[in-house]
This record gives structure tokens, sequence and C-alpha cells, in this order.
């Protein structure tokens, strides 16, 4: 009996099955509810996501030719209604649903949760860029918190190496999805707060679905981010997925790796901006030294030219000093010669002989214009001239008489 069972290949037994659910009447056409996840626009036109909810998840296609008639653009965390039909893909045997319609039925559970959250700490001032805390620019050591050996750690480590090889890293493991995560994480960065071993944080993990990348949106993680004296930057999942933690933080990063970019300088840039900068300083310091010292100078000249202006100025005004002295001493000396000059001429005035005319005498000449003061130098016949007063008269000497 046994060997009248059919043996399948791989491929015919997933034919089979694919079969079997085109003919059940309640998979060839149904409609399921649930939020997308995973969206991706292929560039054949066909359109792949997962349809979850709470407890499950199922793959989903829509050909291209359905995905024209859409009327609205489908984005992760939409909750929709996909009516379709139930197939197995028979290369590797995966079960998915071949939708043929979409309908947008609002947002779906955790992405209502996430909008209604982050416009509370929005309102609150907690995404404000006045707090915002600046990245230093030379860490002394950064700080990482995600799980131990995943891509982030290696890929933080790795653009640390290549950027700044001697910067330290501590590093904090966590797990970054699951139950407990969110209080792990929570943990980790009070820890890192505490003990200020570095003074920028890396908060982060890789890409994954909004239910993977869910403990970056609980509570806990974002109020020890927002309360956390040290400057994080939130590197969760891609560039395209967003979580409450990334409005939080000081700075977000698209992806880790950016991360490691945005915290950790390059040190060769660094050397070289240091080196450039010395020498400005350098050129500066000359310049400032050949300014000074031209102005130095200047004023030296400056100060040259003035001493030597007041000392002119002091030797003219010892000048105009000893010329008044000298005009005094010479006034003094005149006044001194004059007093004695007018005593002089008052005592040759009294013995002058025309004082002594006036006071009724004469004066007798010889005709030679000698003054005869003795009878003896006269004689008989001699021509006298006799000076009065007040002129004079001529006479003959007719007789003489001695004394």
């Amino acid at each position: 009996m046994e060997s009248l069972k059919p043996v399948f290949s791989v491929h015919e037994l997933n034919e089979y099955i694919d079969i079997l659910l085109g003919v059940d009447p309640n998979l060839k056409s149904l409609a399921v509810e649930g939020e997308l996840e995973g969206v991706k626009r292929h560039p054949s036109g066909h359109l792949y996501f997962m349809l979850k909810d709470e407890l499950s998840s199922v793959n989903c296609v829509m050909f291209r030719q359905n995905v024209a008639g859409l009327r609205f653009l489908p984005k992760d965390g939409q909750h929709v209604r996909l009516a379709g039909k139930a197939s197995l893909y028979p290369r590797d045997g995966r079960f998915q649903l071949v939708a043929s319609g979409l309908v947008l039925q609002g947002a779906g559970s955790l992405y209502a949760a996430f909008a209604a959250y982050k416009e509370k700490l929005e309102r609150l001032g907690w995404f404000d860029a006045s707090v915002k805390k600046p990245i230093p620019l030379l860490p002394k050591a950064i700080g990482l918190i995600t799980s131990a050996g995943g891509s982030v750690q290696h890929d933080v480590y790795q653009v640390t190496e290549r950027r700044f090889p001697s910067m330290p890293i501590v590093f904090y493991p966590t797990a970054v999805q699951g139950p407990g995560a969110a209080r792990e994480i929570a943990d980790a960065i009070d820890r890192a707060d505490a003990e200020k071993r570095c003074d920028v944080l890396i908060v982060g993990r890789g890409g994954g679905s909004m239910e993977d990348l869910w403990a970056f949106n609980e509570p806990e993680v974002v109020e020890a981010i927002h309360r956390c004296s040290i400057p994080v930057i939130s590197a969760v999942g891609h560039e395209t997925d967003f979580s409450i933690s990334d409005f939080t933080a000081d700075l977000r990063a698209p992806t880790p790796s950016a991360a490691a970019e945005l915290a950790v300088p390059e040190r060769n840039m660094l050397v070289s901006t240091l080196r450039s900068l010395e020498n400005r300083l350098n050129n500066a310091l000359i310049n400032g030294v050949r300014a000074k010292r031209d102005r130095i100078s200047l004023l030296w000249g400056e100060a040259v030219r003035l001493r030597m202006h007041r000392a002119a100025e002091q030797n003219r005004m010892a000048l105009d000093d000893v010329h008044e002295k000298l005009l005094q001493h010479c006034r003094s000396r005149i006044d001194i010669k004059r007093n004695q000059l007018e005593r002089e001429t008052a005592r040759l005035r009294a013995y002058s002989p025309q004082r002594t005319l006036d006071r009724g005498f004469a004066l007798i000449q010889n005709d030679s214009g000698h003054i005869i003061s003795s009878a003896q130098e006269t004689g008989p016949g001699d021509a006298v001239s006799i000076c009065f007063r007040d002129g004079a008269a001529f006479a003959r000497i007719t007789g003489k008489e001695t004394l």
C-alpha cells in the first residue's frame, strides 16, 4: 500500500498546494484587515509588503496592473482592507496573499500610538531646538548603546578607527527589541549619564519593522534620553525609519555609521586645521610684533622730536631768562654809570671856567690861545684876549705889576 502513495518533487508539492489554495472558496476570494509594514515598490511596478496585527503577519504582493488602480500611496503603519486570494509561491514555498485591491481603513494601532505620543511630546517642547545640546567637537570618549556583536557595533567601531584611531569607545550592550529591551536601553542611558566616562552617546540599532524598532518609541527610553545631561545621537534603523527617540535626541543620524561620522571628528582634518590655525597665529603674532615695532619706532621718533621740541622750548625760555637778566644787568650798570656820569658832570660843571666867569671872573689868553695865569707870562705890548661870561674883549699889555 505504501507504494501507491504519490512521491512529489518539491516543486510539484508547492504547485499542488497552490492549486488547493486556489480552489478553496474561502481562500480564492477573501478580505483581510491589518496594518501595512515593510512596504516596498519594486522597479517592475509590483508592490511587496506585509500585513500584520498584534499576533501575526503575512507576506503580500500586489502586481503592477492592480497597483495602478490604487487611490492612495501605501505606507507603513496604515490600516487597510485587502481584497485578494491566498497563494503559495512555488519557487520557495512561501505562503502569501496576492492582493487585487487595497482600501485605506485609517492608521494602524502602532502608528496611531506613535503619532499620539509624538504629538504629546511636541506640545511639551521636548523636540524644540532650544533644548538640544551641542555635540562636542572633540569628545574625550564615545558612548555606544546597542546590541553586542551586531552590525551597529561593528560599523561604529570601524568608522571610529578610520576617523580617529585613538578615540576611546565605552560600550553599553543592551537588547534592542523584544520584552524588556526598552528598560535595558533606558538603564544604559542612565548609567552612562551617571558615570560620565564619555561626553557623547550614540543610541541605536539596525533597520527593521516598526514593531522591531518599537523599543525606541517607549516612554522609558524617550524620557531617559530627555533627562540625559550628555548629548545623545539617535541612530535607529535606516534613513527612512523614524522613532520618538530620533525627535527627542540632541541629534538624529540616518544610520549608525552616520552617527559615528557625526560624533567622531576626523583626526587628520583636526591636525590640518590645528596646523593652519598655528600658522595663522604665528603670522598674526609676527605681523602684530612688526606692527608694534613700527608703532614703537614711530612713537620713538615722535618722542625724540617732541623731546627735541621741548628741549628747544626750554632752551628758548632759558635764553629768554638770560636775556632778561642781561637786560636787567645792563640797565643796572647803565643806571650806575649814568649816576656816576651825572656826579662827574656836576663836578666838572663845578670846576668849569664858565662857572667862574659867571661869578664875575675873566679869563685871559695870549694871542696863541694859551691861558695866562701869571703876570710873569706877559710883557708890555703883548696882545691878549679877555674872556667874560658873555663875550670877549681884546687888549694890549701896557704894563705889569708883580705881587
